[in-house]
């Protein structure tokens, strides 16, 4: 049964997300094709929060498709310290849910000076964000009550996505992107990988995963400390070995996002080392093991947003408004 405003949004995602693509087909052949005749030197996102975690899909997304070195931003250099950096051809890449937080509005006005193309990805199509951008990307998500961000986030890597397929001309992303609403559902549809039980008496985790698999890692450990109140740390499987792995055995929980790309076997590897020491794993599948691989982390994201809300409740706590959190954060 649905009882939250968070599973209630994040199980609007597919049909949100086949609107979304229907409606922004236009707006992404024609970045793709202005990016294809001036071909930037690198691109850079600008995000804070989930934003910024999606920004890091669009990391692993642009390199890998598209050959390009991408830059996250640390939006104080503009806010806070006021420098300006050199942007020239440059793709900027600005994302945000409400458009509206000052750091980024600063450091979208800071690329604008500096002569690079603007892009903004956001859900409020109204907000300074939207308007300041050379192109805009509506996210599409519609009214997101729930203080921990679920449809909005998922709406944003599947415009990335979008982006990425129609500046390429990737035939085969395109067709997974056709594909993904279903796919989406059918997750939503599947048993639940989560138990109230798996996290009983849990007060520190750590979530691995390995290229696209950790880039949403990042907003699982999140979620975890959002909706659970639980210490989450999200690390490459890859990054785990070089130290932190000493946790190995000490009673650690970890969270393991299998995602079936080129990565999968080194991070196997890896999770099988883990478990040789002794650590508990709860493993996180993208249910559908015929999917685009870039597709793929959207389908571990939906199913494991539906399962924490209900996980969240059962451990008595409220999703839809976490203690000491806002739904727009407007940091300088």
């Amino acid at each position: 049964m649905t009882t939250t405003i968070m599973e209630q949004e994040a199980r609007q995602t597919p049909s949100l997300i086949r609107d979304q693509l229907k409606n922004n087909q236009a707006k992404a052949q024609a970045l793709g094709e202005s990016i294809r005749n001036n071909p930037p030197k690198f691109v850079y996102i600008i995000g804070r929060g989930s934003s910024d975690h999606a920004g890091v899909f669009g990391k692993y997304l642009i390199e890998i498709e598209a050959g390009i070195t991408v830059a996250h931003a640390a939006p104080s250099v503009a806010s806070v310290y006021d420098k300006q950096l050199d942007l020239s051809n440059t793709l900027v890449l600005a994302i945000s849910q409400s458009g509206r937080s000052p750091d980024i509005l600063s450091q979208l006005a800071m690329a604008k000076n500096a002569g690079a193309t603007t892009v903004a990805l956001v859900n409020d199509e109204t907000s300074p964000l939207a308007e300041q951008a050379d192109f805009l990307m509506p996210l599409g998500a519609g009214e997101e009550k729930a203080v921990a961000a679920t449809k909005s986030y998922l709406c944003t890597l599947s415009a990335i996505t979008q982006i990425v397929a129609h500046w390429t001309q990737n035939q085969a992303l395109l067709d997974a992107l056709d594909a993904l609403p279903e796919q989406l559902q059918a997750a939503i549809d599947a048993e639940r990988q989560l138990t109230t039980q798996q996290f009983q008496d849990v007060h520190n985790c750590v979530v691995l995963g390995r290229g696209l698999g950790y880039a949403v890692s990042r907003e699982i450990a999140l979620k975890l400390k959002e909706v659970c109140s639980i210490h989450a740390e999200s690390y490459s499987s890859a990054e785990f070995v070089h130290g932190p792995i000493a946790l190995a055995g000490k009673r650690i929980l970890a969270l393991e996002i299998d995602v079936h790309d080129e990565s999968r076997p080194y991070h196997q590897e890896q999770i099988i080392d883990l478990q040789k020491r002794g650590s508990k794993i709860i493993h996180l599948n993208q249910v559908d093991t015929n999917c685009h691989p870039r597709t793929a982390p959207l389908l571990v994201l939906q199913k494991f947003y539906v399962d924490i809300a209900t996980v969240s409740t059962e451990l008595g706590y409220n999703p839809d408004a976490p203690q000491g959190l806002n739904k727009v954060t407007r940091t300088q």
